[in-house]
Parts: structure tokens; sequence; C-alpha cells
């Protein structure tokens, strides 16, 4: 009996946290990107509402399976957030960011190597008219917005890991169903450079680098005036059941 304690308690090793990353970033940039793809190849047969809907459930879907392995934070500004919040060593953040970057990279791959340079239809980039320092500063708020909701989530112990799917998973689709012609409501560096980075329209990367890390760290700021100090169960939340 104490052997199969000590087996259910064991921590998972590093290569299977990375490769969570690396595979819930994946299916999180083939859904949200190839979402946008597919309807412009099916000719709109895939509508506004099924795309972002789409992106929220395979957000569900990931912390479900995911969040006992890594956390299943399949996004680098949430990553960066736990840094910030000094529930997450940078050492492993640095594995998560390759693994996740390296997932959304693959994705667009997978995506490119179907429907060739209509890869570009699943790359973020602001709307008509749409500043690029409004662009930065939307997506921004937005992250502040997620991150909230994760940062929220994980400090109820009831709710950590898969019961906080659906709060994460619902805010991914809310975003992206009354905001989505602003900036495409990305909130993940990950997912927006993997698709630019394979269609070669880099020209906007830089702000959706740049805007979900500053709210990502407004999050953090924001979540020790709301929050307080980390509890034990956001330490969960930041890297699964196995700290």
């Amino acid at each position: 009996m104490a052997k199969a304690a000590d087996q259910r308690t064991q921590h998972p090793p590093e290569w299977a946290r990375a490769s969570a990353e690396l595979v819930g970033t994946f299916f999180l940039v083939l859904v949200a990107a190839g979402a946008d793809v597919i309807a412009s190849v099916s000719g709109g047969e895939i509508n506004h509402t099924s795309r972002y809907l789409a992106s929220g459930f395979v957000v569900v879907a990931m912390i479900w399976s995911m969040s006992g392995v890594s956390g299943a934070h399949i996004n680098p500004a949430v990553t960066f957030t736990f840094v910030l919040r000094r529930t997450f060593p940078i050492t492993r953040a640095l594995m998560y960011w390759v693994a996740q970057f390296a997932g959304a990279i693959a994705a667009a791959g997978v995506l490119r190597l179907f429907f060739g340079d209509l890869i570009v239809k699943g790359a973020s980039k602001p709307g008509p008219d749409i500043s690029n320092w409004a662009a930065v500063s939307w997506e921004a708020l937005l992250t502040l917005l997620l991150v909230l909701v994760i940062l929220g989530t994980a400090e109820n112990e009831a709710v950590v890991g898969k019961n906080a799917a659906l709060a994460v998973g619902l805010t991914v689709a809310l975003t992206g169903l009354f905001s989505s012609p602003i900036t495409g409501a990305s909130m993940n560096p990950a997912r927006s450079l993997g698709p630019q980075i394979v269609s070669g329209m880099t020209s906007y990367s830089w702000i959706y680098l740049l805007g979900p890390l500053l709210g990502a760290t407004a999050a953090a700021a924001l979540g020790y005036l709301i929050f307080g100090e980390p509890k034990p169960s956001e330490l969960e939340a930041a890297h699964g059941k196995h700290a």
C-alpha cells in the first residue's frame, strides 16, 4: 500500500511536463488557427461563433487532460504570470516556453501542409483601422481578464485543475465572441507567433508578444492586491497535481 501511495505522489519527469505543454499548445493552435483557415477554405461554413467556441472548447479539453501533469499553461503569458507570482521557477518556465512555441510552430506547419499559403488566414493581425498600439493595449486588456480568471480559480482549492477548465475555456470563447474583429483575441504569444512565423507574416508579431506580457504583468500585480500572497492551491495550479 505504501508503495502504491508513493507512485501516486511521484512527480512527473520534466520531459513529461514539457511534452504536455507541447502537445497542449499544438492542439490549441491547430484548432484556433485551423478554424480561421478552414472558415476561409469552406467559404464561411465555419462561422464566427463556431470559430471562437472551438477555441474555448479545446482549452477546456487541454486543461482537463493535461493539468495534472504540467498545469496546462499552454500559453507563455500564463507561465510568465506564475513566474511573477513566484510560484514557478524560471528554469522550468524556460522549458515550458520552448515547448509551447515548438508546439505552436508544429501546428502551424501541419496547417500549411494541408492548406498551403492559406495558413496566413490563421495568423493574428489587428483589424482594419486598428493602430498597432491600440492592438497592443487591447491584447493586454484581454490577457489581463484571462489571467485574472486563472489566478482566481487557482486561489480556490475547490476548483483548481480540471474544475477550472470551464471558467478558463469560457473566458477564451467570450473574448473572441465579443472582440475578435479588433485583434483576433489571441491573448497567447504562442498561438499568434506560430502561424505568423510559418506564414512569413511576422510584422505584427511584436504586438502579440508585448500585449499579452503587459497584461500578464498587470494581472500578477492585481493578483497581489485582490488575492494576496499565493496559496498552496496556486502552486498546484501552476505545476499540476505533483508540484
